[in-house]
């Protein structure tokens, strides 16, 4: 069946349940998915793939950002592509705040007749991770390749398409006949750096956003691609250099060594005061909460839906194993337990280069990931006393590039928005839809849960574990992203009905 044909089909179905009365209707499913369908293999895909190729690095990743101009180019690009769909009284608008990095804004109006539900937010990104090397034979960063159902490149899965899916989307909706609230799409270009611009634009897009009711964010996943995921929770963080200095400049080890204490075996000393080496436990209080019974619940049901998702997301070298046999506990250590990551350090020369120096100082970058409800900046506090309380002889220590994230805990679903996701993952899926607590942060959840305490959250995506983000061959998995797009679709229609 060729496009103009089933574009055809589709009209003729979708006029006729706008004839039978979208109020007791809802959507036609087949138009829906016809119509999400045609737009991702005839209109989307090329232009994503165009998206791919356009290094639009995060501003902390591309510190001139404004001269480069690849940001600004991703914002075109869809722009461009989003206008040209002609959505009935669309404004599509590219907003700008002195100094700060620009936020593509859509707003839709409801379709006519739709109560008032308030507006509908749907986020996703359009900066990206950097490319770094590795990538496949084949493959590249900018270089999008769609092979075997992936969409590879950086920015295909997180979360290029989202913008994408979030328009079609609401085309489908209008397209089977159905309705929908005002929605505003709102791509930012800080995502990847910390959302750092993103309160500023809310602030100054507060009287135009309205009562948001409901908000759909894009850049998530889950577990595999068999059904649609929410994801109830994010992890905080809490990242800080530690540098332990004991030189003013490295001295000749055979002559300082056992004279000068190693400013690794210091570094070494106060780590062990924040984790246990041998289990990975972390020894702060104030990272530590109690898990909610029902998020246990969920972590034991996601487990039972897809078993061996989590122990089998990551390339473990052979040999290695996780830390536990128990996935479910896998689960909670990444979604509500803290943990440490050394994601960075310095003072070190390559091995090839290193004489017999003892260094004068070691720097290592410390990543805490935090339960979604601890309490960032008490970590952080508790974490510098630690490790600048009685430092071993004396030892000058500094911190330095400090960053706190709260995490966010999910409010109980509506009973509107239950009823929905239940009847569009059987539709959609044919499965029932679980539940994933992200083991990273989306600041973004918990600026808008703060902002509008009120709102419906459906935090969803195409990602899955092995899809790569932020490392060599991201890839999208291009179905799963269309069945994203209508169950969205499908969510936007029932909240008129609820």
């Amino acid at each position: 069946m060729s496009y103009l044909t089933l574009s055809h089909d589709v009209a003729i179905r979708s006029r006729r349940v706008a004839r039978a009365g979208w109020q007791d209707r809802g959507v036609d499913k087949t138009a829906a998915h016809e119509t999400v369908t045609r737009l991702w293999e005839a209109e989307i895909l090329p232009s994503l793939r165009e998206f791919v190729a356009i290094p639009a690095l995060s501003p902390n990743f591309d510190r001139n950002w404004a001269q480069t101009g690849h940001l600004d180019a991703a914002v075109e690009h869809l722009r461009g592509w989003i206008t040209g769909r002609a959505v009935p009284g669309a404004r599509v608008e590219v907003v700008r705040l002195p100094d700060r990095s620009p936020l593509l804004v859509v707003d839709v109006p409801a379709t006519e007749g739709a109560p008032d539900t308030g507006t509908t937010l749907l986020y996703g990104h359009l900066d990206k991770q950097p490319p770094v090397g590795g990538w496949g034979d084949g493959l590249g960063p900018w270089t999008p390749v769609l092979r075997d159902g992936r969409l590879y490149g950086r920015g295909s899965a997180d979360d290029g398409y989202a913008g994408y899916a979030a328009t079609a989307a609401i085309e489908a909706v209008r397209a089977a006949g159905g309705a929908h609230g005002r929605c505003v799409i709102l791509l930012e270009t800080g995502e990847e750096s910390g959302s750092p611009d993103l309160p500023a634009y809310l602030e100054h897009l507060a009287e135009r956003l309205g009562r948001v009711s409901l908000v759909i964010c894009l850049d998530s996943g889950g577990n595999d691609y068999e059904r649609l995921w929410l994801t109830t929770s994010l992890r905080g963080l809490v990242s800080v250099d530690l540098t332990v200095r004991v030189l003013d400049a490295g001295s000749h080890s055979g002559l300082a060594s056992g004279v000068v204490p190693s400013s690794f075996r210091i570094v070494r000393a106060l780590l062990d005061r924040v984790e246990d080496s041998e289990t990975g436990e972390i020894r702060i209080k104030d990272m530590h909460v109690d898990i909610p019974d029902d998020r246990a619940a969920e972590a034991a049901a996601a487990v039972a839906a897809a078993p061996g998702a989590i122990t089998g997301a990551f390339p473990l070298t052979a040999g290695a194993r996780p830390v536990s046999d128990d996935e479910v506990e896998l689960v909670l250590n990444n979604s509500w337990r803290p943990t440490l990551s050394v994601i960075g350090a310095a003072g070190f020369p390559e091995p090839v280069d290193a004489g017999n120096v003892l260094r004068p100082f070691t720097t290592l970058t410390l990543s805490f990931r935090l339960p979604p409800t601890a309490d960032g900046e008490a970590a952080l506090a508790a974490v510098a006393e630690a490790l600048t309380s009685d430092v071993p002889y004396g030892a000058k220590v500094e911190l330095s590039r400090t960053e706190v994230a709260d995490g966010w805990n999910a409010p109980a679903l509506a009973p509107w928005l239950r009823a929905a996701l239940d009847a569009a993952s059987d539709e959609v899926f044919g499965a029932p839809w679980r539940t994933v607590g992200l083991g990273g942060s989306i600041p973004f959840m918990g600026l808008l849960a703060e902002k509008y305490p009120d709102a419906q959250f459906v935090i969803t995506g195409a990602l899955g574990a092995d899809s790569n983000a932020h490392v060599p061959d991201e890839w999208l998995h291009v179905k799963q992203a269309q069945r994203v797009t209508e169950a969205v679709a499908h969510v936007l229609d029932a909240q008129t009905r609820s």
